[in-house]
């Protein structure tokens, strides 16, 4: 689904920034851009024309449906698991694989 909402944007540009560890003024800096034209894109007070989406996306190393679309619950659901499941020692995984197998025959 696409986001139109510019503080959606913002709010995803900065989750980004700070898992990358960086400050606004190191992503301003990346994209050429002043510290207060990336502050007001983070709050989301600002539209951005396609060159600053392109810029702010290399500086980050994302592509611009990243901040631009939303996965559906069910996506971010079956994400979780899978990372969840990532974890989980080789016999556990093997256990519920087999569950969700059983669980996906009965479906036929």
């Amino acid at each position: 689904m696409l986001v139109f909402d510019m503080r959606t944007i913002g709010n995803k540009l900065l989750a980004v920034r700070k898992k990358m560890g960086l400050t606004q003024a190191d992503v301003a800096e990346m994209a050429g851009l002043s510290d207060r034209t990336y502050a007001d894109i983070e709050r989301g007070t600002v539209n951005m024309r396609t060159e600053t989406v392109l810029k702010i996306c290399e500086a980050l190393h994302i592509t611009p449906d990243e901040i631009f679309t939303e996965k559906s619950t069910v996506e971010c659901k079956q994400n979780e698991l899978f990372e969840r499941l990532s974890m989980c020692q080789p016999k556990e995984r093997e256990t519920a694989l087999s569950i969700l197998e059983i669980y996906l025959q009965s479906l036929i």
